[in-house]
């Protein structure tokens, strides 16, 4: 949103935190201060005229600080404390923040609780930077001592599980004669978003702002995901081709499913996952619920978008013994260590043929 621009709507205030669900509160709701301050500190660089104090980070990152900071506001909308007329960053008080951690730490682990305070101190220093938030830091530092990382054993499913229950939605859904068009439509593109996040495990944000004709391209009649460097964590471009397995049920989700999902007033949008309920975009955490929540009931555990990449990795060391390189490739990974120490590097696109061959053998046709 240009900075100046008018907010057409004010956040409902609700007392008890609930009686909503938990969202990231969008930018155009946010504090007329909150929101000039960030639109500002994200101003590009032109020219001789120096960019905002954020300009530098990369848009990915930009929005995963605007969101973070959004799950703060939404916070204290909830429990009646956002005030629209407040300076910039003055919402960011040791009050309110211990509000905002009793929330968290009843409904996320340890390590988010953290990784939230981080991220909210990182806007807020963009929004108001002559701040005082060494009270934060602090906060922020207690909490990194007591973190502990859950446990994955019990949410640990390999790849071509996650990819054979994607493609039976599909089929279900596609066979069923009760489902109306739309129910279809819905559980089609909830099925190919399991099998196509299994098969191609980019990071979360990626895959939610996946967009036809700029990061999903067709070429010579195949799909591909085409990641800028600008837009990946390693800072390094990510190229993707749909493996064969999902590209029949893709293009039929582009032809018949999505336009019913998008509706008659939404043709000319581009994003690729669109809401059921009203044609728009799919935001982060709706792709994110939605893949939790379809895995929950049919793998009969919850499997959030990011343990897809544990997934993989797991299935590759599995099967793919003889390719030690394979996990830390598929996942784009620059070190090695990150996936296991014995890892080498490869490019993804010759990882994403040898894992093609070994899950296929697999997955039911």
């Amino acid at each position: 949103m240009p900075e100046g621009a008018t907010v057409m709507a004010t956040p409902q205030q609700i007392e008890s935190s609930e009686k909503a669900r938990v969202r990231s509160l969008p930018i155009e709701l946010w504090p007329e201060a909150d929101r000039k301050a960030w639109v500002a500190a994200c101003q590009p660089s032109q020219r001789l005229k120096r960019g905002g104090a954020g300009s530098h980070m990369k848009p990915t990152t930009q929005g995963d600080l605007a969101r973070r900071y959004g799950y703060f506001l939404d916070c204290m909308n909830r429990r009646g404390l956002l005030d629209l007329n407040n300076a910039a960053g003055a919402l960011v008080t040791p009050e309110k923040v211990d509000a905002y951690l009793q929330e968290l730490t009843a409904r996320v682990g340890s390590v988010t609780v953290q990784g939230s305070i981080y991220k909210l101190r990182r806007a807020c220093e963009l929004i108001d930077p002559a701040r005082d938030l060494s009270w934060l830091a602090d906060i922020e530092k207690d909490l990194a001592l007591v973190m502990r990382p859950r446990s994955k054993a019990n949410r640990w499913v390999l790849t071509e599980v996650l990819v054979e229950a994607g493609l039976t939605l599909i089929r279900e859904a596609e066979n069923s004669q009760k489902m109306s068009k739309l129910s279809q439509a819905r559980q089609v593109r909830n099925g190919l978003m399991v099998a196509m996040l299994a098969m191609h495990p980019i990071r979360l944000k990626n895959f939610a702002d996946l967009e036809i004709g700029r990061n999903f391209v067709e070429i010579k009649g195949s799909w591909w995901i085409v990641l800028p460097a600008s837009e990946t964590k390693e800072g390094r471009p990510d190229e993707r081709r749909i493996d064969d397995l999902l590209q029949p049920a893709l293009d039929r989700y582009l032809k018949k499913y999505r336009p019913l999902l998008a509706g008659a007033d939404q043709s000319t949008v581009a994003a690729l996952w669109l809401s059921s309920n009203d044609g728009n975009p799919m935001t982060y955490d709706g792709v994110a619920r939605a893949i939790t929540d379809i895995t929950r009931s049919t793998v009969g555990v919850a499997v959030s978008p990011h343990l897809f990449r544990t997934a993989i990795a797991s299935s590759a060391a599995i099967h793919g013994g003889a390719k030690p390189h394979l996990a830390s490739a598929l996942l784009h990974h620059t070190d090695p260590g990150v996936t296991e120490a014995h890892y080498n590097r490869a490019s993804s696109l010759s990882a994403a043929k040898s894992f093609r061959e070994i899950i296929q053998g697999y997955v039911k046709h």
